[in-house]
């Protein structure tokens, strides 16, 4: 009985690349690399890591940066009230 067993995947070449690199400066081949995850994914019960979405999309995520580019901005004026705003929108 075999004491091995192969898996196919498919993957970008570029991948597959940047992998062979990456595992090769630490010594080990890409089949090492994936024994290594398989076998701590075992031991841990689940992925070795914690795989996520971002909670915001693309647009919400540069909205918020503009708000804190904005609230950083020394030219931007800042109002301590509503009445204060609202005054300074009906001047312009």
């Amino acid at each position: 009985m075999s004491k091995t067993a192969n898996i196919n995947i498919r993957i970008e070449p570029s991948v597959k690349q940047s992998a062979e690199d990456l595992f090769g400066s630490f010594g080990i081949s890409v089949t090492d690399a994936i024994n290594i995850f398989l076998r701590t994914s075992i031991m841990e019960g689940g992925f070795p890591f914690i795989i996520k979405q971002s909670q915001y999309n693309t647009e919400s995520l540069a909205a918020m940066e503009e708000a804190r580019r904005i609230s950083r901005d020394p030219n931007v004026p800042s109002y301590s009230s509503m009445e204060d705003l609202k005054k300074a929108l009906l001047q312009d």
